[in-house]
């Protein structure tokens, strides 16, 4: 299957494309709007992390690299 981008310069060749679609022997795909977009990622807000669970980790992760450094040191 082969992938094209359309730009439409007469609106008539646009009716083309919807008969072909209507006759199966194209499929029609229009980009997401910005705001469809905005919409799916906020779907996932609420599986996304606190930002006192991130504080948390980057304050473990830190005191993790601090010890290693002070162990190198020594």
């Amino acid at each position: 299957m082969e992938t094209l981008n359309i730009e439409i310069v007469n609106p008539k060749a646009k009716m083309l494309l919807l008969n072909l679609a209507e006759m199966r022997l194209i499929n029609i795909k229009s980009d997401p709007t910005l705001s469809e977009a905005l919409a799916k990622l906020r779907k996932k807000e609420a599986e996304a992390p606190s930002l006192e669970e991130i504080t948390q980790e980057v304050e473990i992760v830190r005191q993790a690299r601090y010890e290693r450094k002070i162990q190198n040191n020594n």
